[in-house]
């Protein structure tokens, strides 16, 4: 059982006892500590939410608009919705922000509550940390009968969003159409079952089967789209004989691919390949996070652009794009973010771009794969035992390691000549992860391990 606080919002594990798992009275308390924060920044009182498909969605998502409306708050309530979605929905209706209810990656038995500020992207480390302030102290008023906010359905976000999407002028529908793309889908009983379909018959796109399309929260296989998690699809699309697969996480914020073949085009790859179309359309900078790939330094460079990092968590690589005015950046995790359409990672605008990339290249996926840097990425994680200081085990490490250079700027980042080893806690569950990168698939692997190894000696 577990609740985690951090800029990736409130998540945590749905039973147990309140203050050590994501409680009926923590999604309350956490809530109102949001809205009471929100009222004393905006006048507005109008917030958006909507969640993913899993099990306990609907449960939280009741609690949180009731919660919000005793607060005197108009809740906008997409429903079974994306990330983006909601993201995007908040600057369509003015609102003061918004509430997204999913664990993203995380298993079945996680939800969590991502918060949004008024410009639909997620709120700032210091903001979190006034609103978990406000929690502590249960520090919030709720209104009076008669100034109970109002419940309020809507239904036609994820068609403004996937038209907003259709008409950006990235995106060439006829070169999409023309290539008559046969694909399979993971929609791993989450929203993508019904967005992503939404999303390819509004660009032509007629020949394609989901996999995993009842919208239960039980899902499928781990909902992480790694690797491991994907033979399915693999199998399906050399199986059916597709063009592509197409796999996303549960709120269709994160986005890889399989190849013609049923290997994997490689979710590091993602941005890298979207990144190389929209620089060939406009040139300029690039972002992402430091446990990425470098591949999308390199395809930067080569379109005479200036490659920036940044640390890991979606509000610091927007923070870093604002800053160096990126036109496209993400996360090597498969998020997409292109500034024009939202600050927010965003597979259905992915897959657009994509798809026209495909389009356009006049190549199968593996051939346009082909044409990128090969890096081969290891990426692992540590189990964190209750009681363990992390930060003594980060500063054993650096001292082994210090004939490196190292970056601190988020955990642990070691470069070794042209290899590199990035080990962070992570933001959405009670882990270190390792992630390695070397031109040699064994080599990354090695270097992980003997991280790794030296870890649990110091644990």
């Amino acid at each position: 059982m577990a609740l985690i606080k951090s800029i990736s919002g409130i998540r945590g594990t749905i039973g147990g006892k309140p203050g050590d798992t994501l409680s009926p009275l923590d999604i309350v308390r956490f809530t109102a500590a949001y809205g009471t924060w929100l009222s004393q920044h905006s006048p507005d009182k109008k917030i958006v939410v909507g969640r993913d498909g899993r099990i306990s969605g609907e449960m939280v998502q009741n609690i949180v608009v009731s919660t919000l409306n005793a607060l005197g708050f108009d809740v906008i309530d997409l429903g079974l919705s994306t990330t983006p979605t909601v993201e995007m929905t908040v600057v369509f209706e003015a609102a003061a922000g918004g509430i997204i209810v999913t664990a993203s990656h995380n298993p079945k038995e996680w939800n969590a509550l991502k918060l949004l500020n008024d410009k639909g992207e997620f709120i700032s480390a210091a903001d979190g940390a006034t609103i978990l302030a406000i929690a502590d102290k249960d520090d919030y008023e709720f209104v009076s009968v008669d100034a109970l906010g109002k419940h309020i359905h809507n239904t036609t976000a994820l068609k403004k969003h996937i038209d907003t999407i259709y008409a950006n002028k990235l995106i060439d529908f006829d070169a999409i159409k023309k290539r008559k793309f046969k694909i399979v889908v993971d929609a791993i009983n989450s929203s993508g079952a019904f967005a992503v379909p939404e999303l390819l018959k509004t660009l032509g796109v007629k020949d394609f089967t989901v996999l995993n399309a009842e919208v239960n929260g039980k899902f499928a296989h781990n909902p992480e789209p790694l690797p491991q998690h994907l033979g399915e699809l693999c199998s399906e699309v050399k199986k059916q004989n597709a063009d592509l697969g197409i796999a996303v996480d549960p709120d269709v914020d994160r986005l890889c691919f399989v190849c013609e073949d049923g290997s994997l085009f490689g979710e590091e790859y993602t941005l890298v390949a979207v990144a190389d179309y929209v620089l060939q359309q406009k040139k300029g900078n690039t972002v992402s996070n430091m446990s990425s790939t470098r591949a999308l330094k390199d395809i930067t460079i080569k379109h005479g652009g200036e490659y920036f990092p940044s640390a890991v968590g979606e509000v610091n690589v927007v923070n870093k794009m604002k800053a160096v005015n990126a036109v496209i950046g993400g996360e090597g995790n498969g998020g997409v973010i292109l500034p024009e359409l939202h600050y927010g990672r965003d597979a259905l605008m992915g897959i657009a771009l994509f798809l026209t990339h495909l389009a356009r290249a006049h190549k199968s996926a593996k051939q346009l794969r082909n044409t990128y840097p090969d890096y081969f990425m290891s990426k692992n994680k540590i189990e964190l035992k209750s009681g363990i200081n992390v930060e003594k085990v980060f500063e054993a490490i650096k001292e082994k390691y210090k004939r490196y250079p190292i970056n601190t700027e988020d955990g642990l980042k070691i470069e070794f000549e042209n290899d590199w080893v990035h080990l962070r806690t992570s933001n959405t569950e009670p882990i270190i992860r390792i992630y390695a990168e070397s031109n040699f698939e064994t080599t990354a692997d090695n270097i992980a391990k003997r991280i790794m190894h030296d870890i649990a000696e110091i644990m």
